[in-house]
């Protein structure tokens, strides 16, 4: 390792095969903890390239457990995290809403680190328990149109690093990697990412696939649809930048949709929407962003009919009843 931080404190990239090669030894523990940290700082300081996040991804892809859920099509919700923003958490209410709009979700997710709470955090708050047993996620698909993907369970290196990632506090290239090594290997992805450099890079590396997917940033710097100003879309048809306005959905400001500071906030902020009880402000953004997921998942919709559709599922309590029955089944 000292060999490799050398060459990168010299300004230098790894190939993708080094960059594997490096993570899987991350896995193994071959490295101490100075230097995986001294590893993982030189993401902070410099943008990770194409190569590197390719060949870290292969790492965790080669290490992870992965889920079989016997051919059925599902979509994953998952951003980056590291946009600092602290917001409550958008990506898996809208899991929820695509669920109750009959749309499977394989939702990809993990403890919160650089955000006071993760979707794992505030799921395990309300009573859910991680599960990596192919049964019984298979019959949360079937019964709630939705199941959880804890990432540790499925995955070694992410274990491993879970616990510098926690004393760093801050967001390194896990987060970068985290909607990219969904073990269950979903048809569609609606990705939030923190820069419009990453959105680049997400979007050359799913164009190498057969997904469907859409990866969206605000360009005040959300990793998701804050509509606290105009955001970016990039899908397999092409890239545009929108204006809450466009949509006919309000211009927000950052306290309006606010995560709170503790995982029992998030709690409350989580259950008052689903139930019912949200904000015209909350409505709004878990709207937009169920929106742009349901048409990835449909893209013979009009963004219209899509987010027709997002209001329905949580106004009807359909997305309520998704969550309630997942939680019944955990």
């Amino acid at each position: 390792m000292k060999e490799t931080l050398r060459y990168l404190f010299d300004h230098k990239t790894l190939d993708r095969e080094k960059a594997k090669e490096i993570l899987i030894g991350i896995a193994a523990g071959k490295y101490n903890t100075s230097e995986t940290v001294a590893f993982m700082t030189v993401y902070m300081m410099r943008p990770i390239t194409v190569d590197e996040l390719s060949g870290f991804m292969d790492a965790l892809n080669n290490l992870s457990t992965s889920v079989d859920l016997r051919g059925t099509e599902t979509i994953d919700l998952c951003g980056t995290g590291g946009d600092g923003k602290n917001t409550f958490n958008i990506s898996t209410l809208s899991s929820f809403v695509v669920a109750g709009a009959g749309i499977k979700v394989a939702k990809h997710g993990n403890y919160g680190v650089s955000s006071g709470c993760g979707s794992s955090n505030v799921l395990e708050s309300l009573g859910y328990k991680f599960t990596a047993d192919e049964e019984l996620l298979n019959r949360q698909l079937d019964k709630a149109n939705i199941c959880f993907l804890h990432a540790p369970l499925f995955n070694q290196a992410m274990k491993a690093v879970a616990p510098i990632r926690r004393e760093l506090g801050v967001k390194t290239f896990f987060n970068m990697l985290g909607p990219l090594v969904n073990p269950a290997s979903p048809t569609s992805q609606m990705t939030g990412v923190y820069s419009l450099e990453l959105a680049r890079i997400y979007n050359y590396l799913f164009q190498k696939t057969e997904k469907r997917y859409a990866v969206v940033h605000s360009l005040d710097g959300y990793d998701e649809v804050s509509l606290t100003g105009s955001f970016k879309i990039s899908t397999p048809e092409g890239e545009s930048i929108i204006n809450p306005a466009d949509w006919n959905l309000p211009k927000l400001t950052h306290s309006q949709i606010s995560g709170g500071d503790t995982i029992d906030e998030a709690r409350k902020i989580f259950i008052s929407i689903l139930e019912g009880n949200g904000t015209q402000a909350q409505n709004s953004v878990i709207e937009a962003n169920s929106a742009i997921a349901i048409r990835c998942a449909r893209p013979e919709l009009s963004q219209d009919d899509a987010l027709a559709i997002a209001k329905e599922s949580l106004a009807s309590g359909a997305a309520l009843k998704s969550f309630k029955t997942l939680i019944s089944l955990s």
